[in-house]
């Protein structure tokens, strides 16, 4: 990270084809004028942007960022659950740092466990909180920019405590 100045007040992350794997257009679905691969947190610090690899299966979710040598400071993974439950996570075999944002079904972000160390699979969780996702991103990252608990994670997986859902 080094001396790289972000802008507090909007990180914006780099572009992405939403809607394309391997060349070929996905299904439809209700959400899709939503893009699924980026998530926007605002807050009392501005807002920030960031491109995310959805884990929403249990083999994308047990594979996380373990192996990934460098993570861009625009990108993130995104854990997302069917149901509220309690959380816990580990670095097994996760190569590099990581803040953890823990979020509740309407995107709330309820806890941030800050720089998680790699390697150590001493369970992190933020107790018996019923949570539905997880975003990770660089470890320091969410004190850098100024992300707090009560903070607001807007993506189609979370719902609105607004009437309708609408993308940001």
């Amino acid at each position: 990270m080094g001396n790289r100045f972000v802008d507090r007040r909007t990180f914006i992350a780099g572009l992405g084809l939403a809607g394309f794997v391997g060349g070929r257009a996905q299904a439809r679905t209700p959400l899709d004028h939503c893009e699924t691969d980026r998530v926007t947190i605002t807050g009392d610090f501005g807002k920030a942007v960031f491109n995310v690899d959805v884990a929403d299966t249990d083999a994308t979710r047990s594979q996380g960022l373990m192996h990934v040598a460098a993570l861009p400071l625009s990108k993130g993974m995104l854990f997302v659950y069917q149901r509220p439950q309690i959380l816990s996570f580990w670095m097994r075999n996760t190569l590099i740092e990581l803040d953890m944002l823990f979020i509740d079904s309407f995107g709330v972000i309820e806890h941030i466990h800050e720089r998680a160390q790699p390697h150590d699979e001493t369970p992190i969780s933020p107790g018996s909180m019923l949570l539905t996702g997880v975003l990770e991103i660089n470890g320091g990252l969410a004190r850098r920019l100024g992300i707090k608990a009560g903070d607001v994670l807007r993506h189609p997986a979370f719902l609105s405590k607004q009437e309708p859902w609408q993308c940001s």
